[in-house]
């Protein structure tokens, strides 16, 4: 499946290309859903830019980035595992070992372009032992949290999909129980996967020093310190931390165009 935008921003169209042998009609429907999901289309934007309209200094960032829908993995168990590799990691270093992972243990496709991996599956992971791991790159601690992940998705002991039903803190309450399961790692496992949009999580370092150079804060934040700042921007305090991740990344000149239109 190959996904791209066309037209501006005000008027994109999302181009789906599905391409493979005996494609049957389910498979439109499934591809459908799942672009839905993953990139947010379905999410209403007016209540979060009439609140931006409020507030000059937002809304020049979100004007910026206008039509920007809130990203989702496919998975819960995807998200989970991007966020056990980035852990205390930068997200090219965390990056780099899934793909290492994913050549080593996941199904692949073979084109003219060269072979392409898919995420891995639990199952797959399975099939990596410890060494295996640690040899990628993986350190003990994420090795055991992948480990243990796989095994009780397998097992039917970890059952993620029930989370689609919980409210946030039920959620973060369950998902404090897995090993390698940490605030950080909840919280980023709600926004990226669940896609509440009131979720800014506290604990990132870089969003949280990218929030405080935006209010021109000279002391760092805490945790506390951004839950009191991104108040006023509830309940779409998650929309705010993508704009700002984009920012960023614009910054750094990691995006190639960053304009609308």
């Amino acid at each position: 499946m190959a996904v791209r935008q066309t037209g501006s921003s005000s008027a994109p169209r999302v181009i789906v290309r599905l391409t493979g042998e005996r494609l049957r009609p389910e498979y439109r429907r499934e591809a459908r859903a799942l672009v839905e999901k993953m990139f947010g289309l379905r999410v209403d934007l007016t209540p979060f830019y009439k609140m931006a309209s409020q507030d000059s200094k937002l809304e020049s960032l979100v004007e910026k980035f206008r039509g920007l829908k809130p990203p989702r993995f496919p998975t819960l168990f995807e998200t989970l595992a991007n966020a056990f590799a980035c852990q205390q990691l930068s997200l090219t270093v965390g990056l780099g070992l899934l793909s290492r992972l994913a050549a080593r243990c996941s199904l692949s496709l073979t084109q003219q372009d060269g072979t392409h991996y898919a995420f891995p599956r639990p199952q797959d992971l399975l099939k990596v032992t410890p060494e295996e791991f640690r040899k990628l790159g993986f350190s003990g601690n994420k090795v055991r949290a992948f480990h243990e992940l796989a095994q009780g998705i397998v097992n039917g002991r970890i059952n993620l999909t029930g989370l689609e039903s919980m409210d946030n803190q039920a959620v973060l309450d369950y998902l404090l129980t897995l090993r390698g399961v940490g605030r950080w790692t909840a919280e980023y496992v709600l926004l990226r996967g669940l896609a509440p949009l009131n979720v800014f999580p506290g604990d990132d370092v870089g969003a949280r020093n990218r929030l405080a150079k935006w209010q021109h804060r000279k002391e760092p934040l805490d945790y506390e310190g951004v839950a009191r700042l991104t108040r006023r921007w509830q309940p779409y305090a998650g929309m705010v931390y993508f704009h700002m991740l984009l920012e960023g990344l614009s910054e750094a000149g990691a995006l190639k165009n960053s304009s609308h239109g």
